[in-house]
């Protein structure tokens, strides 16, 4: 029999993606957004997920909730104080929600948090793991600890188990951010200084991602356990845009300069953080995930690239 799944962020990148896969696996879905959305799942649109009785209402007879709304990272932030920002909607909305799944019976509640819990980069040493110290370095990644720590404590009062997700980049149809801007240059054609960076970083393709929190939702060695997420396959940054360019049916047009040269240009440009991102390494082991869980991405980073773009008349 089909069980009540609640979904909030249910309109967003990965939560529609996620409704749409339990829907077509039998479950009964209820998506959580803030505004109206042509959706294909039903959908509660209320004004806060702190609001009591919005949520007493929503979260009955539910089994399962998987949380997804969240403030995204944000590039160039504009707020006086980010972190304060960061922690009302990513800490204390997390939790207000958490609290009231508890008070509702909800038995499991999946949590969709970010590796950069763990921190920025792991370039000079191995990849992140779930059971090490956490090392985040800015707001978004505080108020995701602060959730974690928050949820952890929460299932410990009340039995309601926990399971957290830590997801790198994650890729897929619609995807935007700083994805859809590298995708946007290699559809362009223009030349990037880009051939010879020799970094690795570690991905997740939406449907991968989507399909560990599927599992994550029943496997009985989830509960209260932390999972990082990923596509087993790390690419450098040369390797990815080349596999971008395929993907897209496109010639890949990247000039070899060398990566010392180029993160020193941006620094002079103050542009290190963007360079970071480029030329740095981000990693993650995703062992436990499969050793508890018996998980395997489905997806290869091809495969995951592939579904990226739609097929036009000029790649058939």
């Amino acid at each position: 029999m089909s069980r009540k799944i609640v979904i909030t962020g249910a309109s967003g990148f990965v939560g529609r993606a996620l409704a749409e896969r339990l829907q077509c696996d039998g479950e009964q879905v209820l998506g959580i957004c803030r505004g109206d959305r042509d959706l294909s799942f039903p959908v509660v649109t209320i004004p806060s997920l702190e609001d009591p009785w919005a949520l007493r209402k929503t979260l009955n007879g539910a089994e399962i909730v998987v949380h997804c709304a969240a403030r995204a990272h944000v590039m160039q932030d504009t707020a006086e104080d980010p972190l304060s920002v960061f922690r009302k909607i990513n800490r204390d909305m997390t939790l207000a929600v958490a609290r009231k799944s508890a008070e509702s019976g909800v038995r499991r509640f999946v949590f969709l948090s970010s590796i950069k819990v763990n921190g920025e980069s792991t370039s000079g040493r191995g990849p992140f793991r779930p059971d090490e110290q956490a090392c985040p370095e800015d707001p978004y990644g505080f108020s995701k600890l602060e959730a974690e720590q928050g949820l952890i404590e929460i299932a410990s009062e009340t039995g309601m188990e926990v399971v957290i997700i830590r997801p790198p980049l994650v890729y897929g149809p619609g995807v935007k951010g700083n994805f859809a801007s590298m995708m946007r240059l290699v559809k362009k054609g223009l030349p990037l200084p880009l051939g010879a960076v020799h970094n690795k970083r570690s991905l997740v393709a939406l449907d991968n991602l989507v399909d560990l929190i599927v599992t994550c939702i029943d496997h009985p060695d989830g509960a209260n356990q932390v999972f990082l997420a990923g596509d087993g396959e790390d690419l450098s940054t040369t390797e990815l845009l080349r596999a971008v360019a395929v993907a897209m049916g496109k010639p890949s047009r990247l000039l070899p300069l060398p990566a010392g040269l180029l993160m020193a240009g941006a620094a002079i440009l103050g542009r290190k953080a963007v360079a970071q991102r480029l030329l740095g390494s981000l990693q993650v082991d995703i062992s436990k995930a499969q050793s508890s869980l018996g998980w395997q991405p489905p997806l290869s980073v091809n495969d995951g690239l592939k579904r990226c773009f739609p097929i036009t008349e000029d790649k058939v």
